[in-house]
C-alpha cells in the first residue's frame, strides 16, 4: 500500500528501532550475570568518572526527568551500589558516589559490554563501520536540529495559548459550576 509520500524511511526507522531494542536486551540478559544492565553501566560509570555527582548532573547528562533520576538512584542505593552524602556547606545538597560493591559491579559488567560489542561490530568491515558511524553522526545531528525546533514551536504555542488565555484545564471541565 502506498502512502503517497516519494520516500518511504520506514523499513530504516523500523531496523534501528529493532537493532536498538535487540541489542539492548541482549545486552542486559548478558550483564544480569555481574548484577548490571546497561542503563545502570552506563549510569555507574557516569557516576564513578564524575563523582561525586548530584542528581540534577545525573538529570542533565542523561536527559531525563528528576524523578526518573531519583527511582533509579533510589534502586542502586538500595542495591548498594552508591551511597548519598550530604553537602557540609548545603544540606539541601546530597552528593552521589559509587560504593566498594557499586564499583566491583561495574569492573565485572565492562568486559562483558566490551565483548558483546566486538562480537556484534565484527560482522563489518571497517569501511562499513566507519560508514554507520558518519550516517548515524548525520542522523544525530538531525535529531539535535528536530529536537530543538519542536522544542521552540512547543514553546511558541505555550507562550500563545497563555496569551490567548487558555488554562491547563481540560477542556469539558471549564464552565462547569459545582453545585
Amino acid at each position: 500500500m502506498s502512502t503517497g509520500f516519494s520516500n518511504d524511511y520506514s523499513g530504516a526507522a523500523e531496523a534501528l528501532r529493532d537493532f536498538y531494542i535487540r541489542s539492548h536486551r541482549t545486552l542486559d540478559k548478558l550483564m544480569a550475570g555481574e548484577g548490571a544492565s546497561l542503563a545502570r553501566n552506563k549510569m555507574l560509570g557516569h557516576i564513578e568518572r564524575n563523582s561525586p555527582v548530584r542528581a540534577a548532573d545525573l538529570a542533565t547528562a542523561f536527559g531525563f526527568a528528576p524523578r526518573t533520576i531519583t527511582e533509579a538512584i533510589d534502586a542502586l542505593e538500595r542495591d548498594g551500589l552508591v551511597q548519598r552524602t550530604g553537602d557540609i556547606s548545603d544540606r539541601r545538597v546530597k552528593h552521589i558516589a559509587l560504593t566498594a560493591a557499586g564499583k566491583e559491579v561495574l569492573r565485572a559488567s565492562e568486559p562483558v559490554k566490551k565483548t558483546f560489542i566486538d562480537g556484534l561490530f565484527a560482522a563489518l568491515e571497517e569501511e562499513e563501520i566507519a560508514t554507520l558511524t558518519r550516517v548515524l553522526g548525520k542522523l544525530n545531528g538531525r535529531l539535535a536540529e528536530l529536537e530543538e525546533s519542536y522544542s521552540a514551536q512547543a514553546a511558541s504555542a505555550a507562550t500563545a495559548a497563555t496569551a490567548a488565555g487558555a488554562t491547563d484545564e481540560p477542556a469539558g471541565k471549564r464552565g462547569r459550576r459545582k453545585d
